[in-house]
């Protein structure tokens, strides 16, 4: 299990770090948009196009106790450590978001996009086959699945710590 300063966690109550974790076309950047849109700073590899940039963003908000989202596939355990570890070092409390969608709803979510903002229906398919869902035993100081409603809305439930997903 990834370490935590305890000290660090105690002074930065209410400095959060959230994990954002399903396909394409499943809400996550939407729901940022919603709900944390004015009051975390977002991570997300589309805007800033390389690594390198957004590494530098990730340690600015690291450094300034700036709360963030980072708004990404994170479809892998592997992938989420790099975010996961650096911010429970800085004493972050750390959320798990997992975007959980039907493939054939995601594709056509996607479909609705700007032309420019698609994804290939095969990336979808594809980056659900490689899907692990968050687990508190990564880390997460509390994991949530959403999933879109009908009216364009979000349901959001907390997982239990330890229950299988």
């Amino acid at each position: 299990m990834p370490v935590r300063s305890r000290s660090q966690a105690d002074t930065l109550l209410g400095v959060e770090a959230i994990i954002f974790c399903g396909i394409q076309g499943s809400g996550k950047s939407t729901f940022y948009k919603q709900r944390f849109a004015d009051t975390h700073m977002r991570i997300n590899l589309d805007m800033l196009r390389t690594r390198k940039r957004e590494s530098i963003l990730l340690a600015a908000c690291l450094e300034a106790k700036q709360s963030f989202v980072v708004d990404n596939t994170n479809t892998t355990i592997e992938a989420r450590k790099r975010y996961i570890q650096p911010a429970l070092e800085a004493g972050f409390q750390l959320l798990g978001f997992y975007f959980e969608s039907p493939i054939r709803d995601a594709i056509a979510r996607n479909l609705g996009r700007p032309p420019k903002e698609r994804v290939l229906p095969g990336s979808i398919v594809r980056t659900h086959k490689d899907l692990e869902p968050p687990a508190s035993g990564e880390g997460f100081d509390q994991v949530f699945v959403v999933r879109v409603t009908g009216n364009g809305g979000f349901e959001v439930e907390e997982i239990p710590p330890n229950r299988p997903r």
